[in-house]
């Protein structure tokens, strides 16, 4: 039996007339760029969300550049990144200049340590940079810690950024993803639990102003009419086909989160007795984009998985600092140890809301078998 990581054709085969109907429509009426779906799509994000402006763009990494550029990242502007986190993260801003400084997680959320961020905005200043943006990771679908940061974040004028881009859907006390933040980037490339059949990505904010420029940055920093250009933009927007295929799996979002949930929790309380699992802060409900465990034999049990046919993945098994490309950007005096030890111990279990129970308790069977063997 084969033991897909994330099915998307399970998904693909539940919604397919609905998914077809609506490529059809786009085709028949050929309004393929800034279509009728684009803007249906971004009031059904915002109503979701609760988000005032939601703005959709090419992708997940131009979310976070379009935020840089709206405001007016560059030289001597440090972004306070955690180091356990896709490039994107940090990529995003490098590329405007800007200097993204490395900070720690947390051992157990893995998501950004308030203390090492508090240490780098010292860290900071002390070698001339501008304090200017901390960007909180929703790391596996889990909200990042957003009311101490935001505390840490107004105390030194930062703008406080959600890279929720693994999150939506995810909540704390009781507001969705989306609201959290001065500024709220999502993407929904295909394994995403919200994704297109491409590349997509969106903006939500509730500053008005600068949804405004974000609009015109996104499409060449166009003005009042397409040839005024009033701004150095990017080229990146959501296409119409795209824009229809997530309005209908949002249709069925909720109910493909309740299934997440029921699978993470079956997962949870099958192998919390050989592994570290999951553990959520208080008033958090994720959205399990991975379900995630710590191990001291990762490699050795992924290796045995593997042999029995269970896809896992690791997420990452490199930290930032450790990246080729980002070694020369500064690190947390404190250092990244609990990234860097995490890099070697997360393991990600197969997760989609389509998962048969049967199929989740021979993986259960099989990842006990690999870890007690």
């Amino acid at each position: 039996m084969s033991i897909p990581f994330i099915d998307l054709q399970a998904q693909r085969k539940a919604l397919g007339p609905l998914l077809d109907e609506a490529i059809k429509r786009v085709l028949e009426r050929g309004d393929f760029i800034q279509g009728k779906e684009v803007q249906e799509f971004e009031e059904a994000l915002s109503l979701f969300t609760g988000a005032v402006h939601s703005l959709t763009c090419g992708n997940g990494t131009d979310a976070l550049t379009l935020v840089g550029m709206a405001e007016g990242l560059g030289a001597g502007d440090a972004v306070f990144v955690p180091a356990f986190t896709f490039v994107a993260t940090a990529e995003a801003f490098s590329v405007l200049g800007a200097t993204p400084y490395l900070i720690d997680v947390d051992p157990i959320t893995f998501n950004l340590s308030v203390e090492s961020l508090k240490q780098g905005i010292a860290d900071s200043k002390l070698a001339g940079l501008k304090p200017k943006m901390v960007v909180a990771v929703d790391l596996f679908g889990q909200p990042a810690n957003y009311n101490s940061i935001k505390d840490v974040s107004e105390e030194h004028g930062l703008i406080l950024v959600a890279d929720a881009a693994q999150a939506f859907g995810a909540s704390l006390y009781g507001k969705r993803v989306g609201t959290l933040a001065d500024y709220t980037t999502l993407s929904f490339f295909p394994a995403k639990p919200l994704g297109c059949y491409g590349d997509g990505g969106a903006i939500l904010t509730d500053l008005d102003g600068k949804a405004t420029l974000i609009r015109s940055l996104m499409q060449h920093g166009k003005g009042g009419e397409k040839y005024d250009n009033v701004n150095i933009g990017l080229n990146s927007r959501l296409d119409t086909i795209q824009a229809a295929i997530l309005l209908e799996k949002l249709k069925v979002f909720e109910d493909e989160l309740s299934s997440r949930n029921e699978i993470a929790k079956r997962y949870s309380k099958s192998l919390e007795e050989f592994a570290e699992t999951p553990s959520l802060i208080e008033g958090a409900i994720s959205n399990w984009a991975q379900y995630t465990i710590k191990l001291e034999r990762r490699d050795e049990v992924q290796s045995k998985l593997k042999e029995v046919g269970v896809p896992t993945a690791v997420y990452y098994p490199k930290p930032l600092n450790q990246q080729n490309a980002y070694m020369h950007y500064p690190v947390v005096s404190s250092g990244v140890t609990v990234s860097e030890k995490l890099a070697s111990q997360v393991l990600s279990l197969p997760m989609h809301a389509y998962m048969p129970e049967k199929t989740q308790q021979q993986i259960i069977e099989h990842v006990i078998d690999a870890i007690t063997q």
